[in-house]
C-alpha cells in the first residue's frame, strides 16, 4: 500500500511549502482535485523501477513523467507529490546539457546507466534534482522543475531535503527518493511544451528546443484515462 500522507493520496504539503508554492498550488487546484478524486478509486501506486527509465528517448520520457509521483521518505514518513514540470537534457550534442563539455568528475553521474539521481549545486545556493535516463555511457537526464505544490527546482530540493548526498544513488526506495506510477496518463492536449529556462548560452538551436514540459494549470483530469505504459517502452 502506498504511504500517502494524511488528507488523500497526495495529502497536504508540509507547512513550510504552503507559502513558497502557494501560487502554483492554486493554479493546479482544479486538476489536482480531479486527479485525487479519480485516484481515490485506486490509491495503489506502482513503484517505477530504475531500469524502466533507461533508454535513448529522453525527451519522450520527460513528457511521460508528468503525472507520475515523486515520493520522498524521511524518518519513516512518506510524502508524495505529482510531477507537474520537467526539462529534458539529451547527450553531449545538446549544448544546454552539462555533458556537452565532456566527461568530467562533475558529469560522471550523467554517464551512468539510467535510473539514478544526478544532484548538483548551482549559484552557491541551490541543489538541482535530475533523473539520469540514458543507457550506460550515454549522458542524458530529466530535470524535475515543478511539483504539485512547489514551483522551481531549487524550492523542490529545499522542501524535500535533497542535496548531493543523493547524487549517484538509485531512484528507488533504498535512497529515500523514488517514483511511482499512480495510473494517471496525462492527455497530450493538457501538456504545454516550451524552451528550457536559462540556457541561452547554448545558442539559438539548442536554447530554442521545446524540451520543457508542464501541465496546463486548468487541465481537468481525464476520468478513466488509460494506464500509462512502462517508461522502458517510451525510452527505447
Amino acid at each position: 500500500m502506498v504511504g500517502w500522507v494524511k488528507g488523500g493520496p497526495f495529502g497536504r504539503p508540509p507547512k513550510r511549502l504552503i507559502g513558497a508554492g502557494a501560487r502554483i498550488g492554486n493554479q493546479f487546484r482544479p486538476v489536482l482535485a480531479s486527479v485525487r478524486s479519480w485516484l481515490s478509486l485506486d490509491a495503489m501506486g506502482r513503484i517505477i523501477q530504475p531500469r524502466e527509465v533507461r533508454g535513448r528517448g529522453t525527451v519522450r520520457l520527460a513528457r511521460w513523467l508528468l503525472g507520475k509521483a515523486l515520493v520522498r521518505t524521511r524518518r519513516g514518513r512518506k510524502e508524495s507529490f505529482l510531477i507537474t514540470e520537467v526539462e529534458a537534457y539529451d547527450s553531449e550534442r545538446d549544448l544546454a546539457c552539462h555533458a556537452s563539455k565532456g566527461r568530467t568528475s562533475r558529469t560522471e553521474t550523467l554517464y551512468m546507466a539510467g535510473g539514478v539521481w544526478y544532484v548538483y549545486f548551482v549559484y552557491g545556493m541551490h541543489h538541482m534534482l535530475n533523473l539520469v535516463t540514458g543507457p550506460e555511457g550515454y549522458p542524458a537526464a530529466v530535470l524535475i522543475r515543478g511539483l504539485e505544490s512547489i514551483s522551481g527546482p531549487g524550492r523542490i530540493t529545499r522542501a524535500l531535503g535533497i542535496d548531493r548526498r543523493l547524487n549517484r544513488l538509485a531512484a528507488d526506495k533504498s535512497s529515500g527518493l523514488h517514483l511511482e506510477d499512480i495510473g494517471y496518463d496525462v492527455p497530450r492536449r493538457f501538456v504545454r511544451s516550451s524552451p528550457r529556462i536559462g540556457v541561452d548560452y547554448a545558442g539559438p538551436l539548442w536554447s530554442g528546443k521545446k524540451w520543457r514540459f508542464n501541465l496546463v494549470p486548468d487541465a481537468p483530469a481525464a476520468r478513466g484515462a488509460k494506464r500509462a505504459r512502462p517508461a522502458r517502452l517510451l525510452g527505447q
